[in-house]
């Protein structure tokens, strides 16, 4: 098979079609997804460490954050105002539920949701879809959209569009973040902080199935 449609071929299996085949089963998988997740990760992670072509210290380019840090904090402070303001029209009385009223589920939280879910996806999203579809999607700038997109796709499994549409808004920017650091910590500090500060104000049920936290 030639080589450019064997990465599209593989590209839209995993990132199309198997989020779409997820969705349908979405009740029978619920309890999968984390497991289907680390399973992917290490996929993705054997094939990285394989190519000769991959330079490993991407992943711990700790170097790099500081350089993304400026942008990252800035739009972090503006995400949290329109996020405030945006909980207050859903809900005025539950602010912060999480960490107030159950303070051990959010301090388990804040150890294992980087470590189980945020650093997978960085890993899958980011350093392996940049680096394997280098060659066939060699824009920079559509990589970005594409690896937005897709990781927006994926989340259509908690079947609400606020959930796809932020994880396309988050995308773009954990994306930009890699295309112009190609440091996979500086994706994950900045996917982390947003994650966490979401779920601590209250908008974790809009991005959560169960399968990371219960309240």
């Amino acid at each position: 098979m030639n080589y450019s449609y064997y990465r599209w071929f593989e590209l839209i299996a995993v990132f199309i079609v198997l989020p779409l085949i997820g969705y349908l089963m979405k009740d029978q998988l619920k309890l999968l997804l984390i497991p289907t997740l680390l399973l992917l990760t290490v996929w993705c992670c054997f094939l990285l460490l394989k190519d000769p072509k991959f330079k490993r210290f991407r992943l711990t380019n700790v170097a790099q954050l500081s350089v993304a840090k400026k942008r990252i904090l800035t739009f972090f402070s503006a995400g949290v105002v329109f996020s405030c303001a945006f909980y207050a029209l859903l809900n005025q009385e539950k602010w912060f539920q999480l960490p107030l009223e159950s303070p051990l589920n959010w301090l388990m939280l804040i150890v294992f949701y980087p470590l189980v879910s945020v650093m997978p996806q960085e890993l899958i999203y980011r350093t392996y879809f940049f680096h394997r579809y280098k060659k066939i999607i060699p824009d920079k700038r559509w990589r970005i959209l594409l690896s937005a997109s897709t990781f927006s796709l994926a989340h259509i499994i908690y079947d609400n569009w606020f959930a796809v549409l932020l994880s396309f808004a988050g995308g773009l920017m954990f994306a930009y973040t890699y295309a112009h650091s190609r440091s996979t910590f500086a994706c994950v500090v900045e996917h982390s902080i947003w994650g966490l500060w979401l779920f601590s104000l209250g908008l974790g049920q809009y991005l959560d199935s169960g399968a990371i936290v219960s309240t």
